[in-house]
């Protein structure tokens, strides 16, 4: 897993979101971007994640962050998990892992004594001139705004 660092230029990438809209890295420029990659939606970690920041949304707004949630799940499962909760950022559905690839998030995981790959939970904060500020890979699903607000 080659997992992109603080000071790398982000990844160019389009994919589509939940409701089938393409959204691409150039949709945020001049603005400041959190990106965060989780394993599968609707499971409990996702939700508490997805949930701390939509709870916190106008605080990440009135400090500049857009958000973007990205998982392999299909565009229909995005969907519902979105409107579930009524999340007020986009989900990437990234069925064939483009996005998940170039940011390197894609790798071996271990889950009670299993080893298999997986989507490896990282949030990316990109700033705006498109460059990666912050890595947050020791992410707290229930404190995720926090991590990110108090930086």
């Amino acid at each position: 897993m080659n997992t992109l660092q603080v000071g790398d230029k982000a990844p160019h990438f389009s994919a589509k979101d939940q409701d089938g809209n393409t959204i691409s890295l150039k949709d945020y420029e001049g603005k400041k971007l959190v990106v965060f990659f989780y394993p599968a939606a609707n499971t409990p970690g996702c939700t508490a994640e997805a949930c701390s920041l939509s709870d916190h949304y106008d605080e990440l707004q009135k400090q500049g962050y857009e958000i973007l949630g990205v998982s392999a799940d299909s565009q229909k499962k995005q969907t519902k998990f979105r409107e579930k909760f009524n999340f007020p950022y986009p989900l990437l559905a990234d069925e064939d892992k483009a996005v998940i690839d170039a940011f390197g998030v894609w790798g071996p995981k271990k889950f009670m004594g299993r080893e298999y790959d997986g989507i490896h939970r990282v949030t990316f904060v990109i700033n705006e001139k498109g460059v990666i500020d912050r890595v947050i890979d020791k992410v707290n699903t229930k404190e995720h705004a926090a991590q990110i607000l108090t930086y």
